[in-house]
């Protein structure tokens, strides 16, 4: 029996190792390597040997390797703290669970096995179902966890103490109800093992629920964003359309006076008033061009927005080299969320700067992709933290399968739009 625990006991330890990996892995999305394997088991296996030799019980031991599952995830996958420290405790909590549900049902029946080869099979059986169900457990808290380092769920530290607290219950459980089993089975023991199999369960359950409830949480709060973001952009429109009103009126208001602007002029120079005539006309001219966008883009929302904005720009030298694909493949809604909020933020940052002050907005194709850029003066200093403009922009562009990079160089600042216009 000695060499079968042996075998036994490596067994679960090594694929219990492996389980934390893999699980740490698929939560971040970070690859485990070869190393990190090798660099872990042993850490678990010295741990064991350690404990044994010790006579600790089973809480340094799991403290410890708590702690060796988020050094590799911290600074070897580089995660952040947080998940990392949510990821080893629940890797540990699921190990422990999946032995105490197994426990339960270990005890009504190692009993009626002892001396019997038959024994070896079942703790074989056992060990399978071990690791099943700790696959099974990983794989649902995934799913309703859902984290990404590219769009992390907000505040995911707090589920650290739910976390904690169902883990200190189960240790409970397992060093009260299972230190030892009893060759023959005492009087109502089924009945105490089917309670604490159920109570283990439901503390699964509850877990599940609570990560359930979170993903709903971080998805409302993702849905604020995103009304926000149309909010945004709804009112953005409103501005626009009435500037566009507003030019529809002076043009039709020009066009029904132009005749009489020209019956004038043609009397002055029928006239021989050639002087007054060509004041008259200079006065003419600048009417007109008071009616013309001072850019043309090839989209008149962007045009009507870029005159608004740019107006706003007051001593900040600003140039525009963009032309927009007709058809362009980006809806004119998504485009005024991209240059509302790219122009807001390069305006502000502009008159922040105490240098020399420039606004630049250019655009060029690359093949199926149409790329943005938006460079303008900034403070030589820390960035402020992201407010709703840049996630604005950023929705906008994973919207069209494109991506959005902000970078700053010295006094200069980059935001770079992607977006695919096929």
């Amino acid at each position: 029996m000695d060499w079968f625990g042996l075998l036994y006991n490596g067994t679960a330890l090594l694929g219990q190792g492996a389980a934390h990996l893999i699980f740490m892995s698929r939560l971040t999305g970070k690859r485990v390597k070869l190393r990190h394997f090798t660099v872990y088991e042993l850490a678990l296996c010295l741990v064991d040997a350690l404990s044994v030799r010790l006579g600790l019980d089973e809480a340094p031991p799991i403290a410890a390797g708590v702690l060796a599952l988020y050094a590799v995830s911290r600074f070897w996958l580089g995660n952040q703290g947080p998940i990392s420290w949510l990821g080893a405790v629940l890797a540990f909590y699921v190990s422990q669970l999946s032995f105490g549900l197994l426990n339960s049902v270990e005890v009504a029946v190692f009993p009626r096995l002892v001396g019997s080869p038959l024994l070896y099979g079942v703790l074989a059986v056992a060990l399978v179902a071990y690791f099943a169900l700790c696959a099974l457990c990983y794989r649902g808290i995934r799913k309703l966890l859902a984290w990404t380092e590219d769009s992390p769920t907000p505040q995911v530290g707090l589920l650290l103490f739910p976390g904690l607290f169902f883990f200190a219950a189960e240790l409970y459980i397992l060093r009260t109800a299972y230190s030892s089993i009893p060759a023959v089975l005492p009087p109502g023991e089924a009945v105490r093992q089917a309670a604490l199999l159920a109570l283990q369960a439901m503390g699964l359950g509850a877990l599940l629920c609570t990560l359930y409830a979170y993903r709903q949480l971080c998805r409302g709060v993702a849905a604020q964003g995103e009304l926000r973001a149309v909010t945004q952009a709804a009112q953005a429109q409103k501005i626009y359309l009435a500037e566009a009103r507003l030019r529809y009126e002076r043009t039709r208001a020009f066009r029904h006076d132009v005749k009489n602007h020209l019956s004038v002029l043609d009397g002055l120079l029928a006239a021989g008033r050639a002087e007054e005539g060509r004041a008259y006309l200079k006065k003419l001219k600048a009417a007109s061009e008071g009616l013309s966008l001072p850019c043309q883009t090839g989209s008149p929302v962007v045009d009507i927005l870029l005159g608004e904005k740019l107006g706003l720009a007051e001593d900040i030298p600003w140039e525009v080299s963009l032309t927009l694909p007709s058809p362009c493949g980006v809806d004119e809604f998504d485009l005024c969320v991209i240059f509302a909020n790219a122009l807001d933020n390069a305006l502000a940052a502009c008159r922040q700067a105490p240098g020399d002050r420039f606004l630049r907005v250019s655009g060029r194709r690359q093949g199926a992709f149409y790329l943005l850029i938006f460079e303008n003066a900034c403070a030589d200093a820390a960035l402020p933290p992201e407010g709703t403009g840049l996630p604005n922009i950023r929705a906008v562009a994973e919207k069209y399968r494109g991506a959005v990079l902000a970078e700053r160089e010295g006094s200069r600042f980059t935001l770079s739009v992607l977006l695919d216009i096929s």
